[in-house]
């Protein structure tokens, strides 16, 4: 009987917003003026102080995440890797933040360009001033919005970094951490939120960034593990996480500062950014609860750290979703990654044998990817007016124009990687030697341990390395 009722528990949870989300088709039109009026966004580009109060929180918020993620991933690391993953992380504040000042804005978000690249008048942000932009941010200063848009700048290619992790040099790492945020992240940002942006002038919408976030760092992890190779012991030996509490807390600030990431992105503080923040919180609640109900039928068990992967694969599920569907559809999204990320993820090591360390691949990838789509098939004026309606209300518009994104942004991340990969292995080389695995990156790469009851073995071969 408990396990039937597990195995029924799944279907249950997805019928359950469906006669919601049918009364929310009834009644949609009724709600367009009404959201309409309220999200109408002034014609003049004067800044409103609530609006530059909430996006310099979501701005602080979305920073916050860099280290959730460093948390996130490094508790999944074994021993004497944790403080190189952790390092990693923090390292890509500096590298990529500088160069987002330097050329890195000018190339997602100048307006002088043309579809496929933006321009250099912004080079060493000359131009981004304390004033408003309408273009992009009518009621903030240009400044803020540049700054917010650093963040997810930052943040998208140390995701790569959890598929490569426990073998990757740290000095390659950075040479292609750089290159990679201005030779792939910045053409696909410009692509869907730039002006003049071709997916963007196709008619393809991106709230918070599905392609240009987690598509782009999902596929390049798919080209990132095939060349650098597999872990010497994947495979062979059980490989236990350092500490599922530190996962835990990672997926605590990564949800966090998902609001920041999400609600922030109405650029306001309105009922837009409330609306993305609901929808947040529970396509991730749904899709944890559907992840520990498919460990239970899959293992037997829910575990701790598959709950953590399943509310993350929910974030990044809603992200392009977040603030153009409504709650039942959030709910659907939600359960659909919880199942489709989960399976994605077995298959992914099971089936293909591809080393994805940390499961990069199949929560940012697929999960990504799944939201993309998704809002091609949920999304509706009723809820945002500067959106679109999608294909479940009789229009295949936005999907086509996501289908062809999608197909763009997977290809141009799995070219633009392998390049960057390749650059970056010639100068500096991308994969520690097999000693320097079989030590540890924390000893090898940055003579530390992350405490002092560390493995007297690997000290005792950390010194004979030394010496």
């Amino acid at each position: 009987m408990k396990n039937k009722f597990w195995r029924a528990l799944p279907a249950m949870a997805a019928l359950a917003p469906l006669s919601v989300f049918a009364e929310e088709i009834t009644n949609s039109a009724t709600n367009t003026a009404t959201t309409a009026l309220a999200n109408t966004v002034t014609a003049t580009a004067k800044i409103d102080t609530g609006d530059t109060a909430w996006v310099l929180i979501s701005t602080a918020l979305v920073m916050l995440m860099t280290p959730g993620l460093a948390f996130f991933y490094a508790g999944m690391t074994r021993t004497k890797n944790v403080v190189s993953t952790l390092f990693q992380n923090f390292a890509a504040l500096g590298v990529v933040g500088i160069l987002w000042l330097v050329c890195g804005y000018t190339l997602a978000f100048g307006t002088k360009g043309f579809g496929f690249l933006g321009s250099f008048d912004y080079t060493f942000l000359n131009g981004v001033g304390q004033e408003p932009f309408a273009d992009y941010s009518s009621t903030i200063p240009h400044v803020l919005f540049m700054l917010f848009q650093c963040m997810f700048a930052v943040i998208t290619p140390i995701l790569i970094t959890g598929a490569i992790a426990e073998r990757v040099k740290f000095t390659g790492l950075l040479v292609f951490t750089g290159l990679w945020s201005l030779i792939v992240y910045s053409p696909v940002a410009h692509w869907v939120w730039g002006v003049g942006g071709f997916i963007r002038t196709l008619g393809g919408i991106d709230f918070a960034g599905g392609m240009v976030v987690h598509m782009t760092a999902g596929f390049s992890a798919i080209m990132a593990v095939i060349l650098l190779g597999k872990r010497k012991d994947f495979e062979k030996v059980t490989m236990k996480p350092y500490d599922v509490g530190m996962v835990l807390l990672g997926t605590a600030l990564l949800w966090f500062g998902w609001f920041g990431f999400n609600a922030g992105s109405a650029l306001g503080a309105n009922g837009l950014a409330a609306h993305a923040f609901a929808t947040t919180f529970f396509a991730s609640a749904a899709c944890m609860v559907t992840w520990m109900i498919m460990e239970y039928i899959r293992r037997g068990k829910p575990s701790a750290m598959g709950a953590g992967v399943g509310a993350v694969a929910g974030l990044v599920a809603i992200t392009p979703a977040a603030g153009f569907v409504t709650f039942s559809s959030a709910l659907i999204i939600g359960i659909s990654a919880g199942v489709i990320c989960n399976l994605a993820i077995s298959l992914i090591k099971e089936k293909f044998h591809l080393d994805d360390s940390l499961d990069v691949i199949g929560c940012h990838g697929v999960g990504g990817t799944l939201g993309t789509i998704m809002t091609a098939i949920f999304a509706s004026k009723a809820v945002n007016p500067a959106g679109a309606d999608g294909a479940i209300y009789g229009d295949f518009t936005l999907l086509k124009a996501h289908l062809i994104g999608s197909l763009a942004v997977a290809t141009f991340s799995l070219v633009g990687t392998f390049v960057v990969f390749k650059v970056a292995n010639a100068l500096v080389g991308m994969r520690v030697s097999e000693s320097d695995e079989n030590i540890g990156l924390d000893a090898s790469q940055h003579d530390e341990e992350i405490n002092s009851n560390f493995s007297p073995e690997v000290k005792k071969q950390n010194k004979e390395r030394v010496a």
